[in-house]
């Protein structure tokens, strides 16, 4: 079982403050960790390499992923001095907290030793860089107990870079160490990853970066509040080195005189309208457009950037909504904003509402990059998000009926602050087409007793019956009444089938006439026999078109019954019929005698319009 681990911000080291000739060091270099205790957030890497050091299952290829700031080039180094630690003494062996005062370690702090090799694949990304290394890896340690190459940014290598080191790093020489480092791990070939042990750095908290650097702010002797702190842990976004550079800066803003203030901090971020942005959201949600559009241009002029100003408004929508779904949530960025504030809004804003505006910031955001005045763009985004401020949400068009008002006629998604009113129950039986408003009620003192009973004043008798309207012939256009439109006739399957081929839908046309069986037809009612695929993936578009072309909805159904021939085998069946009564006819008998071998294969009218009355066309030939 492995040792606890110490305090992974209360045992900070700091490097020997030497600020080079006529330089300062900054905070991101005098405090970078100088062995695993001190490296913050990544408790799954320390255990696994401390307990590999401790136990000499030492891998020869290590790759250290994720993004930038959270200490994988630090890593990297801590591993290789933590290889190569003799003691004090000159007897130690490989230990998980080198001691730095020995010649490796101080050589390797100051990156000055022979046997640690460390290159930068973003500048050295040919195959000729990976030749020197692979021939230089033939040779032992000169001083150090393991010879490390670090190669940082390696998914920047190319193919053929990777391809020359693949077979050294699968079997390197006794006492080489390979450890690479990316931001971009999906860069790096798959071939590269199956050789090396890695370990994903994750995102370092916001709390425990805040404790981190306010405890390099009290070694520092530098006052900070902890809003400002917070502030400046948010920005970082999980980087301890970007935290440490804004840290930093805002030093140098405070001066070192007073204590570093939020207000400081939202000056030196760029952070000071957030306060105005809020105020443009609380106006584009309650429907004002006037003066939201003046709030974009303040704004504007104050040097704000339309881009920036709706990646506000999308965090805002974000920050508000889980306000609403998920309550009080310690949130580092949540300081950025008025608390308080944010849940008087949330809890006047629906879920709907907070949900569509994040829907059309996200796509107004894409048409701001792409526009050519990002100004203009941003404004029509104003104006199309107070615009849906006033339309009403789908729970008061339920409320409303299937008419599709709103019972209140307030706007619907709209910022409130008050608790709604309670909508009344409509009543059992009671009309959908229209909410009318409540009438006014009377006071007690206006109504008085009535002096006899009177019907009411709305009721009327009913009128006499007017006599009919004679029924006016169309106007004639020409000598000519004007064809008028009617739906096709669709009485039986097969006219409904002789539809698809009018209508010009032959996919559909020769299922239904070649594959579909009927089991029952009804006006509005098709059932065929189940089974044909084609059937269940069309039978909604059948349906559809139908409704389109006769103007009646339709139903097609499956059925498990078994339903009749197809309509292409009743009219093969037909045929025969037709061809076996022509065969036997008298009349034909001395034709097909005339010419022997001869065969009916078809049978015709000779005018369509008489049918198919075969007797009476040959009785007039």
């Amino acid at each position: 079982m492995s040792d606890p681990q110490p305090s992974l911000i209360a045992d900070i080291e700091p490097e020997p403050k030497v600020n080079p000739p006529g330089g300062y060091r900054v905070l991101a270099r005098t405090y970078r960790p100088q062995r695993f205790s001190e490296l913050i957030g990544q408790e799954a890497l320390v255990r696994t390499l401390s307990n590999a050091m401790r136990t000499g299952r030492i891998a020869h290829a290590f790759l250290l992923t994720g993004i930038r700031g959270v200490g994988k080039t630090t890593t990297a180094r801590i591993i290789a001095r933590a290889l190569n630690c003799i003691g004090p003494d000159g007897k130690g062996g490989p230990t998980p907290e080198p001691c730095g005062v020995c010649e490796n370690c101080r050589a390797i702090a100051e990156g000055r030793h022979i046997d640690i090799i460390e290159m930068d694949a973003a500048t050295h990304t040919g195959i000729d860089d990976i030749r020197e290394i692979v021939d230089s890896v033939r040779y032992a340690p000169t001083s150090a107990r393991y010879k490390v190459y670090i190669i940082d940014e390696v998914h920047m290598l190319s193919e053929k870079a990777f391809n020359g080191l693949l077979k050294t790093l699968e079997e390197p020489p006794p006492q080489t160490l390979f450890i690479f480092a990316t931001t971009e791990v999906r860069k790096v070939p798959i071939t590269v990853l199956s050789r090396c042990q890695r370990f994903d750095l994750r995102r370092i908290e916001a709390d425990v970066l805040a404790r981190y650097f306010k405890t390099i702010a009290e070694r520092e002797k530098i006052e900070i509040d902890d809003p400002a702190l917070a502030l400046i842990c948010r920005a970082a976004e999980g980087s301890a080195r970007d935290g440490l550079s804004l840290l930093d800066q805002a030093i140098a803003l405070g001066g070192g005189d007073s204590a570093i203030t939020i207000e400081q901090v939202q000056d030196m971020l760029g952070l000071a309208d957030r306060m105005r942005v809020l105020d443009l959201y609380e106006q584009i949600m309650r429907g004002q457009i006037k003066e939201a559009l003046g709030s974009l241009s303040d704004l504007y002029d104050r040097g704000s950037e339309p881009e920036a100003v709706v990646q506000d408004l999308l965090e805002i929508s974000h920050w508000l909504t889980r306000l609403k779904v998920a309550g009080d949530q310690d949130d580092v960025g949540a300081s950025a904003w008025d608390a308080d504030r944010g849940r008087a809004m949330a809890s006047g804003l629906s879920l709907g509402a907070l949900s569509r505006a994040w829907q059309m910031l996200l796509k107004g955001l894409d048409d701001l990059r792409i526009a050519p005045s990002p100004l203009l763009a941003a404004e029509m985004l104003i104006i199309r998000l107070a615009h849906a401020a006033d339309l009403p949400t789908p729970e008061q068009l339920l409320r409303g009926g299937t008419g599709g008002v709103p019972p209140q006629a307030g706007p619907g998604p709209r910022l409130v602050h008050e608790p709604p009113a309670k909508a009344e129950p409509p009543t059992e039986g009671a009309p959908h087409a229209k909410a009318e408003p409540p009438a006014e009620v009377a006071s007690p003192a206006e109504i008085a007793p009535p002096a006899e009973a009177a019907p009411p004043a709305e009721v009327t008798p009913p009128a006499e019956p007017e006599p009919p309207i004679e029924a006016t012939p169309p106007p004639q256009i020409n000598g000519h009444a004007p064809k008028v439109d009617r739906p096709p006739a669709a009485g039986s399957f097969e006219e409904v089938v002789k539809l698809f081929k009018q209508r010009k839908k032959p996919l559909l046309y020769g299922w239904l006439h070649g594959r579909a069986r009927l089991v029952r037809f009804a006006e509005g009612l098709i059932e065929l026999e189940k089974g044909d695929l084609m059937l269940s993936e069309r039978r909604q578009e059948i349906a559809a078109l139908l409704k389109e072309w006769t103007g009646k909805p339709w139903q097609i159904v499956e059925s498990d019954e078994q339903g009749e021939p197809c309509l292409t085998e009743q009219e093969a069946l037909a045929k025969e019929r037709r061809l076996a009564e022509l065969s036997d006819d008298p009349r034909l008998k001395p034709v097909l005698d005339t010419f022997p071998g001869a065969q009916i294969i078809d049978v015709k009218p000779a005018n369509p319009h008489m049918g198919d009355n075969t007797e009476q066309t040959m009785e007039q030939r």
